[in-house]
C-alpha cells in the first residue's frame, strides 16, 4: 500500500500520521524526542513498502529528523507549516488542533500539492548556508557595538566621532581624555569596553571571511566571475537558493527571490507591483550586485541600465529592470555549476530533468485530483497496531500521488514570467 506518512515535528516528541490516496489515516503513532526516534519511526513504517515521509517546516523544528531520514534513504519532503494549518481549519471533521490531526493535514497537503520541495542531503550548500548566516550576524553585531560606542562617546567628547569612525581613532581619543568626575570615569571604562568589542568582532568578520572564501573556492562555482559577486555574496546566493533543481525555469527562481514583479491588475486595469514576499537574504545579495555594478562604468549591469533609461524608464524602474535580470544570469550558473556532481540516478538529475515534462495541469488524466479518482471498494486491513497506532480504511494512491512517492515530483505553474 502506497502512502504519505505525515509527520508534525516537536522539540520533545514527533507525531506521524500515514494517509493513503483516499486521504483516510491508516496508522498513527507518537514517538519521543531522542537518539533512537529514527529507528521507531522505520520500524513503524516497514508495514508500508511505498512510503513518502512528509514533514512540516523540515528547515525549521523538523531539520534535523529530515536529515536522518533522508540518510537512511528515505525518501522525504517538506511541507510549509501554513499550508497544513489551512487543510486543518478548512476540515469539516478534523479542524481541532492536535498533534494527530496535525500530521494527518501534513500529509494531506502533499497529496494534493505534488510539486513540494525534495529534501535533499546536506552538502556545501549547507555549510555556505552556515557561514553565510553567521557572517551577517558578525556584522550586524559590530554595527550595533559601533553605534553603542557612539553614543557613548558623544556623552565623553564634544561633537563625538564622525560617521567613517575607525577603532585606531576611537583608541586616541579615549587616551586623551581626562575624566572629572566619577561619572565621566565610569563612561571611559565602558567606552574602552565598546571599543574593545568592536575590535573583536572585527577579527572575527575577516576570519569569517577567509572561511566564507575557501569554501566558496571548494564549491567550484563559477558565480565569482560575476561582476559584483565576491565570496560573501556568493555564499549568500548558493546557500539562500538552496537545491536548485527545485526551480524548473528562470521565471520561478526569479519569484522566489521576489525580483519578478507580481500581478496586481483589477478589471481592465492592467498593471504589476513589487513582491515584498520571497526570500529576502536572496533578494539581498541581488541588490548588492546590482548596486556593485552600476557604480563602475563599462560593467554589463551599468550598459543594461543606460539603455533602460534611453527608452524612457526612471531610475527606480531601470535599477528594478536590472534586479530581474540578474536572477536570470545567477540561475545559469548555479544549474551549471551543479550538472558536473549529479550521476545518472540521482533525485537531483530527476528533477532538472523535469523541466521538460508538461505541467500538471496538461498532464490529462495521468494527473487527476484525489478527490477526482473513483475509489476501489474498501477493504480492512490486518497490520498489527504499536503503540497506540490505530488501523483503518485502505485507498491507493492516484497516478500523481504514487510519482510524488517514487521520487519524482510535478513541476508547477510557470509564475513570475513577467519580464520588464
Amino acid at each position: 500500500m502506497s502512502v504519505m506518512i505525515g509527520i508534525d515535528p516537536a522539540k520533545g516528541s514527533h507525531a506521524a500520521a500515514a494517509v493513503n490516496g483516499g486521504e483516510v489515516a491508516v496508522a498513527e503513532l507518537e514517538v519521543r524526542a531522542t537518539r533512537r526516534q529514527t529507528r521507531e519511526l522505520l520500524t513503524w513504517a516497514q508495514r508500508f513498502p511505498q512510503r513518502c515521509w512528509v514533514i512540516e517546516s523540515a528547515n525549521g523544528h523538523g531539520y534535523l529528523l529530515a536529515q536522518q531520514l533522508v540518510a537512511a534513504g528515505e525518501h522525504v519532503v517538506d511541507v510549509p507549516s501554513t499550508l497544513s494549518a489551512r487543510v486543518r481549519v478548512l476540515d469539516s471533521t478534523r479542524s481541532q488542533k492536535n498533534d494527530a490531526n496535525d500530521a494527518r493535514s501534513v500529509a494531506i497537503v502533499a497529496l494534493r500539492n505534488p510539486g513540494l520541495r525534495v529534501v535533499a542531503p546536506e552538502d556545501h550548500v549547507a555549510v555556505l548556508r552556515m557561514l553565510s548566516k553567521r557572517h551577517k550576524q558578525l556584522a550586524s553585531l559590530k554595527t550595533q557595538a559601533a553605534a553603542r560606542l557612539h553614543a557613548v562617546l558623544a556623552q565623553l567628547i564634544p561633537g563625538g566621532l564622525g560617521k567613517e569612525m575607525v577603532p585606531r581613532q576611537a583608541s586616541a581619543l579615549l587616551r586623551r581624555v581626562r575624566p572629572a568626575s566619577m561619572v565621566e570615569t565610569e563612561r571611559k571604562r565602558l567606552a574602552q569596553q565598546h571599543l574593545g568589542e568592536v575590535r573583536r568582532l572585527e577579527k572575527e568578520l575577516v576570519a569569517s571571511k577567509a572561511r566564507l572564501r575557501e569554501a566558496v573556492e571548494a564549491s567550484g562555482t563559477t558565480l565569482t566571475e560575476i561582476y559584483g559577486v565576491g565570496p560573501v555574496v556568493a555564499g549568500l546566493l548558493i546557500g539562500s537558493s538552496g537545491d536548485i533543481a527545485r526551480f524548473p525555469t528562470r521565471h520561478h527562481y526569479a519569484a522566489y527571490n521576489a525580483s519578478a514583479p507580481i500581478d496586481a491588475s483589477s478589471g481592465t486595469k492592467k498593471r504589476h507591483r513589487l513582491n515584498p514576499r520571497g526570500n529576502r537574504m536572496l533578494n539581498h545579495a541581488l541588490h548588492l550586485i546590482a548596486i556593485t555594478q552600476l557604480r563602475y562604468p563599462n560593467t554589463e549591469g551599468r550598459i543594461f541600465y543606460e539603455r533602460k533609461l534611453a527608452e524612457g524608464k526612471t531610475r527606480k524602474e531601470a535599477i528594478r529592470s536590472l534586479k530581474r535580470r540578474l536572477p536570470d544570469v545567477v540561475y545559469r550558473h548555479l544549474v551549471a555549476d551543479q550538472q558536473p556532481r549529479q550521476g545518472p540516478g540521482d533525485t537531483q538529475e530527476r528533477l532538472c530533468r523535469l523541466r521538460d515534462r508538461p505541467s500538471i495541469l496538461t498532464a490529462g488524466a495521468s494527473a487527476q485530483s484525489p478527490r477526482a479518482t473513483p475509489k476501489p471498494t474498501p477493504q480492512a486491513t490486518s497490520s498489527p497496531t504499536q503503540r497506540g497506532a490505530s488501523t483503518r480504511l485502505e485507498h491507493p494512491l492516484t497516478s500523481t500521488q504514487a510519482s510524488l512517492c517514487a521520487g519524482g515530483p510535478i513541476v508547477p505553474p510557470d509564475y513570475g514570467a513577467y519580464i520588464p
